[in-house]
């Protein structure tokens, strides 16, 4: 491949995670600002896994990294599993680029080799530590002479290569943080670049990638302000035009903590497992922030795309707020019922929720079909915030019929037998007019018909009756979702007489 830069689109942007674990909220909002980014300008989306620390690499962590961009509906368009025109994308697979690059660093004198040990180097930090500085090599290896380090090389001596920094830094403009600059050879001993097992640095390969790739814009954590001046001298050592750059203030915890791979909720790979929606998912770590038009909750993909535009992105850190991710949840959800495409893939996961949480207990195997779950899904868009509350033990009247002893009933209204007859008549119209409205309407004049009985109680007994619960959906909505046959059979099963 060489070093020859891949031809740019209009816009190419990369997420370039260490395959160290799971996928976490703050890597998945970079991966979304930048496919959006990519989107907006009509561009590529790269995914590219930097692995060149081994000894971190966790097994399947870079399979499951893609897995969970995919769910998230932010697939990229590039990548190891997509493969593209500047691949490989994964670094361990392209040392023999870095390779060349120090190679080209080296003959300019831009970089040299380092000899010094460990032990040194542990000496220096603890002599600076102990003189209350910040500990830096003090580039004792860039004044060796070629024939000095031949001799070192000829005797088999370790090293590594690092890259000479020097004085002039210039000054970049962010596309969020402005203008910049950081003199880093004043406050920095020389970088290694290329360490003695041949894996390079994040420095170089960072670099060498972006170039190699064509990336025109690096969109990345603020972290990695200080060390974008760093980059550009590289960038200047090597003779190539830098990508545009721009660093996103750090995704916090509402009380202003920092994000933990530790803590519970912070994998996104956890959130799906529980039954939240992607869409919802990517509202809330978009809610908190800035970037986009006017804040507003229940914000698709498509939207979020056109109205990203990275001056809007604000310099502060953004606090997530998980307590409002049920609530979004509850929006998308209610959006995807109402969606006559989607319906059936809900529908799908209805069916094997309440199969795997009831199987033997189901009433009959009726429940499980499409069209009485789909009424279900109807009936409740709104009410629920994901598809497994439907089978919570407040939703088993749906898929079980309740027991519910005619006494229980009887203590709750004296007239249980005489209520429970009056609604059995009200079933007897024809289907079509067993409509939530018209049994609303029906069930308020019964009370009249009944000495001494009031319309909360009777509810209440009806409730018990059809749910056997206290609390849950509208009487007139059960009667409508369970159907005339079972409205009638458990109102039967419930008389005393």
């Amino acid at each position: 491949m060489g070093l020859a830069a891949a031809p740019a689109s209009l816009a190419r942007v990369r997420f370039a995670p260490s395959p160290t674990g799971f996928l976490h909220l703050g890597g998945l909002r970079t991966a979304l600002y930048n496919y959006v980014f990519a989107k907006k300008h009509g561009g590529r989306f790269i995914l590219r896994l930097e692995d060149t620390d081994q000894s971190r690499v966790v097994p399947g962590a870079a399979t499951g990294i893609e897995d969970m961009l995919e769910w998230a509906g932010i697939p990229p368009d590039e990548s190891p599993r997509q493969g593209g025109p500047a691949g490989p994308y994964q670094q361990s697979q392209r040392l023999n680029l870095y390779r060349e690059a120090t190679e080209q660093l080296l003959k300019k004198g831009a970089a040299y080799h380092c000899f010094c040990t460990p032990q040194r180097l542990e000496l220096l930090k603890k002599a600076a530590l102990r003189s209350q500085q910040t500990p830096r090599y003090d580039n004792r290896c860039r004044h060796l002479s070629p024939k000095q380090v031949a001799e070192k090389v000829s005797q088999g001596a370790d090293s590594v290569v690092r890259f000479r920094l020097e004085e002039g830094s210039e000054p970049f403009c962010d596309l969020v943080y402005g203008w910049s600059r950081h003199e880093v050879a004043s406050v920095e001993g020389d970088p290694v670049i290329l360490k003695s097992d041949g894996f390079p640095t994040y420095h170089l390969a960072n670099v060498v990638d972006d170039h190699l790739m064509g990336i025109s814009h690096v969109l990345r954590g603020a972290e990695w302000l200080v060390s974008t001046s760093k980059h550009l001298l590289l960038y200047r050592a090597f003779g190539w035009d830098p990508p545009r750059f721009g660093h996103l203030p750090l995704l916090l915890n509402a009380d202003g903590s920092k994000l933990s791979k530790r803590q519970g909720h912070v994998f996104v790979e956890q959130f799906a497992q529980e039954g939240y929606l992607p869409a919802a998912l990517l509202d809330a770590i978009t809610h908190c922030g800035s970037g986009f038009g006017e804040n507003r909750m229940g914000r698709t993909l498509g939207e979020l795309v056109s109205e990203f535009d990275v001056g809007r992105i604000e310099k502060h850190s953004a606090l997530l707020d998980l307590e409002k991710l049920s609530e979004l949840n509850r929006i998308h959800l209610a959006k995807q019922i109402g969606d006559e495409r989607r319906r059936p893939n809900l529908v799908a996961e209805v069916q094997a929720n309440v199969e795997r949480v009831y199987g033997e207990q189901l009433m009959d195997r009726g429940v499980l079909e499409t069209a009485y779950v789909e009424q279900v899904l109807l009936l409740r868009r709104g009410h629920i915030s994901r598809l497994q509350d439907l089978a919570l033990p407040k939703y088993a009247f749906l898929w079980i019929r309740p027991m519910v002893a005619c006494e229980e009933l009887r203590a709750i209204s004296p007239q249980a037998d005489e209520i429970g007859r009056l609604v059995l008549g009200l079933l007897d119209r024809p289907a079509a007019a067993l409509t939530i409205e018209e049994l609303n309407r029906d069930l308020r004049r019964l009370p009249e018909q009944v000495t001494g009985t009031q319309y909360s109680g009777m509810m209440q007994l009806l409730r018990v009756a059809l749910s056997g619960q206290q609390q849950g959906p509208s009487v007139a909505e059960m009667m409508v979702v369970l159907g005339r046959e079972e409205v009638q059979t458990r109102i039967q099963r419930a008389l005393c007489s």
